[in-house]
This record gives structure tokens, C-alpha cells and sequence, in this order.
């Protein structure tokens, strides 16, 4: 049965007989989960992430390989039922969402400053100058 205007629903989801799927719809949600904004200032690189729902508990920032990975997990109590014992509908997001950017192999845990407040991820990044290796010369004893 469609009921689109009602839900929420876009009217051609299960117009053509082709449903999308729920963990089609979870992973293309436009809902606000984690969309990023990241400005560039003379000094450094501000990100701003929207992380609805969660904790600062919930929410993860890792350094690793030069890579700034940010994870966040949430789960919601799968038992609790309404008064009858059935959920008509149910749309919380349950689960683990990641994002990953490269700032520069330079750049050191210490250097970022990172800020949660009001489901908004706030990090601070600087901008690292790569210094080039020296190429050192690397000669072969030549015995003789």
C-alpha cells in the first residue's frame, strides 16, 4: 500500500514496482549524517561535521598513516516495543558510520584540535608544509 505524502515517502519508490530497499535508503541518507563543510584559512583547515543523534562518546577521531578517520557508533534498544509490542515504522539510525580524509603525513595527533558540541564535530587541522627529502647520494665501495 503507498501511502508517500504520508511517511515521507517519495512517490516513485515503489512506483514501478522496483522497491528500494531500507539499507539502500540508510546508505544514500541525506538526513544530515555526517555531511562535512571544511574551509581553508591561511593557517590551517576547519572541519565541520554533522553528526545527529550521537554522543561525544559515540564519536572517534584516529590518525593513522596520514589518513584523519572519524567514526561514530550508536545503538538503539532493539527490544523496546510501543504498547502493543510492534513498531509501526521505525527510522533512528542504529549502527557505525565513517569518514576518512588525507592531511599529510606531517601532521601529528597533537596538532589537531577537535570540539563536539550540540551534534557538530568541530576540528581544527594546520596546514603542514611536506619537507623533501634530501636526496643523499649513495655510493658503492669499489674495491680494487
Amino acid at each position: 500500500m503507498l501511502m508517500p505524502s504520508i511517511f515521507g515517502e517519495n512517490f516513485f519508490d515503489d512506483f514501478f514496482g522496483f522497491p528500494v530497499k531500507d539499507s539502500y535508503r540508510r546508505m544514500n541518507n541525506t538526513s544530515g549524517l555526517m555531511q562535512t563543510d571544511i574551509s581553508e584559512h591561511a593557517d590551517g583547515y576547519e572541519v565541520t561535521m554533522n553528526l545527529p543523534g550521537f554522543k561525544k562518546e559515540d564519536v572517534k577521531a584516529e590518525l593513522k598513516d596520514g589518513y584523519l578517520l572519524i567514526t561514530a557508533a550508536t545503538n538503539t534498544d532493539e527490544k523496546k516495543k510501543d504498547k502493543e509490542g510492534r513498531y509501526i515504522r521505525r527510522e533512528r539510525y542504529s549502527g557505525t558510520c565513517s569518514r576518512s580524509f588525507y592531511v599529510g603525513d606531517d601532521v601529528t595527533q597533537e596538532d589537531i584540535k577537535a570540539r563536539f558540541e550540540d551534534g557538530t564535530l568541530k576540528l581544527s587541522i594546520p596546514k603542514k608544509e611536506s619537507k623533501p627529502e634530501i636526496e643523499e647520494a649513495k655510493y658503492i665501495a669499489i674495491e680494487g
